[in-house]
């Protein structure tokens, strides 16, 4: 088995963030991310630090985050101990970059990736540790073609490491991001992972590395087909309405959050992800045969592409 190199992928998510940064920056031509740097003290609960950078008022992006964190508990929160009982007791390591982005246009689609490792230690005992993240696809005016192309480099990054990884995560993104409460997924999907290390430690470091740096692959082309989209009040009303579905995955499913949040991480970076506005609407129905028909009928749901 290979050996387990915290160090390597702490240096990989950093250098991650950088080139992630720098390749949205250019996309929007005109904002840049701002960095705040924060450290924390180990505690009772959460010590480390990371840097959150924050994009807003872009000539693309009305407001988007990519964090990178290292931090380290004594003990796993709750949202973690449910899903993995062998963890408790166990003091860890979590490191990770997060990111999500929430274009102005409507015509574009709102875009989340993640890639993490965990790793879980007890004197006398064997490490526990796995990787995990993928990136998903939020439009709220959907293409077909956009869709299959971001499944289509989604394939070609899973091809590699097995026949069927891709189906296996894709299946999985389809099921964590859906709404029970809305029964509808939250976008497109794309992929999704976690607790990964069936395979060596290289391998699965080499998974996460794939998935990281295909995610710019995937979305900025999207970007460039559609920012140049006109749209008006109706377009930016529904967008502002879908937005609010992305708030409520974000705080009542997302494990992400709810692992941060109960282990006391930082709140501004745990809720970096929310967009700058969005708009509930009581009983909203969309018209039959709309364009935001279209969205209901035909992508918010699981299927091939």
């Amino acid at each position: 088995m290979s050996a387990i190199d915290k160090q390597a992928v702490k240096q990989f998510l950093m250098e991650l963030q950088d080139s992630i940064c720098q390749q949205l920056e250019s996309a929007d031509g005109k904002a840049e991310f701002i960095e705040d740097a924060w450290h924390r003290e180990p505690g009772e609960r959460l010590g480390g630090g990371g840097r959150t950078r924050v994009m807003r008022d872009g000539d693309v992006f009305e407001q988007g985050g990519v964090n990178f964190s290292h931090v380290q508990g004594k003990e796993m929160p709750a949202s973690a101990t449910a899903h993995r009982p062998e963890l408790a007791g166990r003091h860890f390591e979590a490191m990770g970059v997060s990111l999500v982005m929430h274009p102005k246009n409507p015509y574009i689609p709102t875009s989340h990736a993640n890639v993490r490792f965990f790793i879980a230690e007890k004197e006398g005992e064997d490490p526990i540790w796995w990787f995990g993240g993928g990136f998903d696809l939020t439009p709220f005016y959907p293409f077909e073609e956009d869709a299959q192309y971001w499944h289509n480099t989604a394939k070609e990054i899973c091809a590699p490491f097995g026949s069927d990884v891709y189906q296996d995560h894709k299946a999985w993104c389809d099921k964590y991001f859906y709404l029970p409460h809305r029964d509808e997924t939250r976008g497109v999907g794309g992929l999704f992972f976690d607790d990964l290390n069936q395979w060596e430690f290289d391998k699965c470091f080499d998974y996460i590395k794939a998935v990281g740096e295909g995610y710019t692959e995937a979305y900025l082309p999207i970007v460039e087909r559609r920012k140049k989209t006109e749209f008006g009040e109706r377009e930016r009303e529904f967008q502002l309405y879908r937005r609010g579905r992305y708030v409520e995955f974000n705080l009542v499913y997302d494990r992400g959050t709810l692992f941060g949040l109960q282990s006391g991480g930082r709140t501004e970076s745990i809720l970096m992800s929310m967009p700058p506005l969005a708009r509930w609407e009581y009983r909203y129905q969309v018209e039959p045969n709309s364009p935001e028909a279209d969205l209901y009928e035909n992508y918010l749901k699981p299927r091939e592409w």
